[in-house]
């Protein structure tokens, strides 16, 4: 008598081994074919090298490690005790509900308690996260509990700006709508007004 053997059982947010290049390579062909086009005519015949190249810089987020960017810190900060505040900060992601990108601007504040860290790093922790599938508000609370995981501040703004082109490109088309997220923790959750003046020098 024979058996079906069990599929794998994936834990909650694990990812499965990782794919040989070979394997990827092939799956663009198939899409290709699938939306009706030949992978094999000249045009398209490098097409799937590229694709899997730009899915490596697109989503090497997976490959880094936020805390390592964070655990450089510095104790000396002289008495300062208000928001640092970083704006303008670009965000390139992709949903994780149609792999279209998501394009926008995050802007990240946190009261200092004993930690400081180089502004750069604040940068880098919105790169490597947003460099995931994920949803917006996934984004935000990544950006979030990283930073009070690593630097215990007195507290955390995050808010979030972003275009997303599953609803531009496609489905409703509506091409001038952007998504905002945001969070508080510590201080900018518990003072009102610190949240106002983190969003009214955020948006300028």
């Amino acid at each position: 008598m024979s058996s079906t053997p069990a599929k794998p059982v994936l834990v909650a947010n694990e990812a499965p081994q990782r794919p040989s290049r070979e394997q990827a390579l092939e799956a663009v062909r198939t899409l290709i074919a699938w939306a009706g086009d030949n992978p094999d005519r000249p045009g398209l015949l490098d097409t799937p090298k590229r694709v899997v190249d730009a899915y490596g810089e697109w989503f090497d987020g997976y490959d880094a490690d936020a805390g390592k960017e964070l655990s450089r810190t510095f104790e000396d900060v002289t008495g300062y005790d208000d928001m640092v505040i970083l704006r303008d900060i670009e965000v390139e992601s992709h949903c994780e509900h149609h792999l279209a990108p998501f394009l926008g601007k995050a802007y990240v504040a946190y009261l200092p308690g004993e930690k400081v860290v180089g502004i750069s790093k604040l940068a880098r922790v919105v790169e490597i996260f947003a460099r995931r599938l994920q949803n917006q508000e996934t984004l935000t609370n990544d950006i979030i509990d990283a930073i009070e995981s690593h630097l215990q501040p007195r507290g955390v703004a995050v808010l979030v700006d972003a275009a997303h082109q599953c609803m531009t490109t496609r489905g409703v088309h509506h091409r001038h709508v952007s998504t905002i997220t945001t969070r508080f923790t510590g201080a900018f959750k518990n003072d009102p007004a610190l949240a106002e003046r983190f969003l009214k020098l955020a948006r300028g």
